[in-house]
């Protein structure tokens, strides 16, 4: 690799490996390029080759990691770690999906042993809108940092786009909103007020064998007080979201994944000059984060989500989830 074109091998072809390897094909291949893709679904490996028929489909994680400089893994969460310190004992590095794994104990025992050599998939470090959350903070429109508040509701869980990976993400073992998506409102208010801490929260699971439909906590970001709520079933979008960090002379938020907003002297919210759907910004939000591989795989420093940043993100997740009002079933 050296300062050649950094290789990039894909395990998963589920929606966020053919998100990424879509947005790795629209790079400079002189800067990376996808050397190969895995699944052990062969519908999914029919589905790579009838969409991406200029890609490598390898025949297993072994032969991905042997051609990679760098491993991007978008498997169950469960599979996570495994192909991870598959990776490291060959020498690569590691881009992973979210959560970095189910098991706290063994995500600890990862982190530790792992140092810089990986990263996971926040796409929030990358994010325009946060970057222009962070200016306002930066220059003082909103005061001092008083507190945060992150709400999260679904119409149906999973989303209708998630329906092909309904058999994971619907379970208490590996899936349910919490870990797929209020993790990264998590690491947002760690990426901006410090490291999380101090749990109080309860999840409830009403429906035998299936996961969480609602969730509420309080928690710290650094100093910052955080309370978090999440349900399914009341709302009428499909996927609707907002971040709020409020100040003593201010507020801004992000809502629905991309408007970053600052709130006026009389009460209304102003989305910023740029802001853009993110069905819009996703694009160049995954083209800084391939950036960022690009530097992780060199060994270089990176903007990108630190193992230990997303291990804070799960141990908090997994606290949420144990503390359920419902015995978990199936």
């Amino acid at each position: 690799m050296k300062n050649g074109s950094v290789a990039i091998g894909i395990i998963g072809a589920g929606i966020m490996g053919e998100r990424l390897l879509g947005a790795i094909l629209q790079q400079d291949p002189a800067l990376i390029r996808v050397c190969g893709i895995w699944d052990p679904s062969p519908d999914a490996m029919r589905r790579m080759e009838r969409t991406f028929p200029g890609v490598p489909r390898l025949a297993d994680a072994g032969a991905v990691i042997a051609a990679s400089d760098c491993v991007y893994v978008a498997s169950p969460p469960a599979s996570h770690l495994g192909h991870a310190r598959a990776a490291l004992a060959a020498g690569k590095s590691f881009f992973g999906e979210k959560p970095l794994a189910v098991d706290v104990a063994d995500a600890r025992a990862f982190v530790a042993a792992a140092g810089s050599r990986g990263a996971v998939n926040f796409p929030f470090a990358s994010s325009l809108a946060v970057a222009t959350l962070r200016d306002w903070i930066d220059k003082g429109e909103i005061g001092a940092p008083q507190r945060i508040h992150v709400e999260v509701g679904f119409r149906i869980w999973p989303r209708p786009w998630q329906a092909d990976a309904v058999a994971w993400l619907d379970g208490p073992a590996q899936g349910g909103f919490t870990r797929e998506v209020v993790s990264h409102f998590l690491f947002l208010a760690r990426r901006i007020a410090g490291p999380l801490h101090g749990l109080d929260g309860e999840a409830w699971f009403p429906e035998a064998g299936k996961s969480e439909r609602r969730i509420s906590a309080s928690l710290h970001a650094g100093d910052l007080p955080v309370t978090l709520g999440g349900s399914v079933g009341e709302t009428a979008k499909d996927d609707h979201n907002v971040w709020v960090l409020e100040g003593d002379r201010g507020a801004v938020r992000l809502c629905d994944w991309s408007i970053a907003e600052r709130r006026l002297p009389n009460g209304s919210w102003q989305p910023a000059p740029d802001a853009m759907p993110n069905e819009r910004a996703r694009p160049l939000a995954l083209k800084r984060q391939l950036e960022g591989v690009t530097r992780l795989a060199r060994g270089e420093a990176h903007h990108l989500a630190t193992l230990e940043e997303a291990l804070n993100v799960q141990e908090i997740v997994e606290a949420i989830l144990a503390g359920s009002s419902t015995p978990q079933r199936g």
